[in-house]
């Protein structure tokens, strides 16, 4: 008599390490995105702790300033939307980042930050 063999079949294997293959191009071409937008975030950070009670056209250089350091391509002063809220100001920034995947399919995504005190749009 022939005993049933249990387990995953070769085939199963495959499949999964594609699966795993693809998470992980994907992962190796959002980081870079990512990063870029926290660096962004944490320059608008620095620049409200910092020149928070300046004038618009003066936040706006001390960030230029500060994404010159760190390297920040995404935005740029002109790109902040900044308010005066009480005693200081509340610096903000949109923008969208399409990703290319792989032959025509892209990843669109939205990407948003605020200085404000309620911690403002993160990214969707």
């Amino acid at each position: 008599m022939r005993n049933k063999q249990r387990g995953i079949s070769f085939l199963v294997i495959l499949l999964i390490g594609v699966v795993l293959a693809l998470v992980a191009v994907g992962a190796m071409k959002i980081a870079p995105a990512y990063a870029d937008f926290m660096t962004a975030k944490k320059d608008i950070m620095a620049v409200a702790a910092s020149d928070g009670n300046g004038s618009v056209s003066d936040i706006r250089k001390a960030f230029d300033r500060q994404a010159d350091i760190d390297d920040v391509t995404v935005i740029t002063g002109a790109d902040l939307n900044i308010s005066k809220d009480g005693g200081g100001a509340v610096i903000s920034f949109a923008y969208t980042k399409k990703i290319p995947l792989f032959a025509n399919v892209s990843l669109l995504i939205d990407f948003a930050a605020s200085t404000a005190p309620d911690g403002g749009a993160d990214s969707q």
